[in-house]
């Protein structure tokens, strides 16, 4: 089946890990930084064995962003190649670490994803929105902190606060300072949990943090009682196909629990993560589930639908979006 023509929208994608190879050798060659001749060898993505080198892999790639500009490119380029496979609406993940840790104020990586989103709204009629995230393998004393400087410096693009990072790191109880601050300013929150653990870790999200989603959230499919608790509080998955299987959660695609997930009535979403780091994108995670799992036209909607009707922005933006859908 032919999916370009189906409005998409994706609400789980790590905006530093949209960075292209040739994108990063770009931005390496500005900023006088030296990248990995096998990594310059690479013309749309990268290859990591596991998990934990993608992680070093994901870090390598963003260090090559070290100004506002670099995120006004960043930024507008993935919206550009969003919008060329017929996506409406991206709401992606910004991480205030690891501009810090590339020198990089927070005010100033802000203003550069700003100007992005503006230029790319004019240039391609896509919306974009911002859901600032910290990691969780950095402790949760930077991710208060990271609380605090979003809500301190609020900005209407920035609509929620998120966590990833590496899910065995710390309890998510040991989070829960950081969401409060943002949950109790009003911002949506969202966490990653269920991919690299098992249930667990998503039962214990639900329990002690104020979210409404859950970042990947497919490992809910081993307890049947979690998949119902997650049905009966409204949680809606951010999925990540492609990058499930990149990273061997799951063998192939007819493994993958999403369909099965759907099917139990919980409210799914396609997005692509780090779409470069896994040889994916949107569109593909699109044409992936009309292919192996016989998604029609109507279900592929349902699920940008579902996107849309999730996602942080406000209301009137999710009216006028789901106003594009056909």
């Amino acid at each position: 089946m032919e999916t370009a023509s189906i409005p998409k929208a994706e609400i789980h994608v790590h905006i530093e890990g949209t960075v292209t190879p040739s994108l990063a050798e770009t931005l390496a060659k500005r900023n006088g930084i030296s990248l990995p001749a096998d990594v310059l060898a690479l013309k749309n993505r990268f290859r990591w064995p596991d998990f934990n080198e993608f992680l070093k892999g994901y870090d390598l790639i963003a260090a090559c962003i070290r100004s506002g500009r670099d995120y006004e490119d960043v930024v507008y380029d993935y919206l550009r190649r969003c919008a060329a496979e017929g996506t409406i609406y991206v709401e992606y993940f910004g991480s205030s670490d690891h501009a810090e840790m590339s020198g990089i104020p927070y005010e100033e990586m802000l203003a550069g994803m700003v100007r992005a989103i503006d230029r790319a709204e004019v240039d391609f009629g896509i919306v974009c929105r911002i859901i600032m995230t910290c990691v969780r393998h950095l402790g949760p004393e930077r991710a208060v902190n990271v609380a605090r400087l979003t809500v301190d410096q609020a900005h209407d693009y920035v609509v929620g606060f998120g966590m990833g990072g590496d899910e065995k790191a710390y309890h998510p109880k040991d989070f829960a300072p950081a969401f409060e601050i943002a949950h109790e300013a009003g911002l949506a929150c969202t966490s990653h949990a269920g991919e690299v653990c098992g249930p667990q870790s998503v039962t214990d999200t639900l329990d002690y943090l104020p979210v409404v989603r859950i970042g990947h959230g497919v490992r809910a499919i081993e307890d049947e009682k979690l998949v119902q608790r997650i049905i009966d509080q409204g949680i809606t998955l951010e999925c990540c196909p492609g990058s499930n299987i990149a990273l061997g959660i799951y063998e192939d695609l007819d493994r993958h629990p999403l369909p099965a997930l759907m099917q139990a009535g919980c409210m799914v979403t396609l997005n692509s993560d780090d779409p470069p780091h896994f040889e994916t994108t949107i569109g593909q995670e699109y044409k992936n589930a009309a292919r192996h799992w016989g998604f029609d036209r109507g279900r592929l909607i349902e699920i940008t639908r579902t996107s849309l009707e999730a996602s942080f922005a406000d209301d009137a933006t999710k009216s006028k979006l789901i106003g594009r859908l056909s």
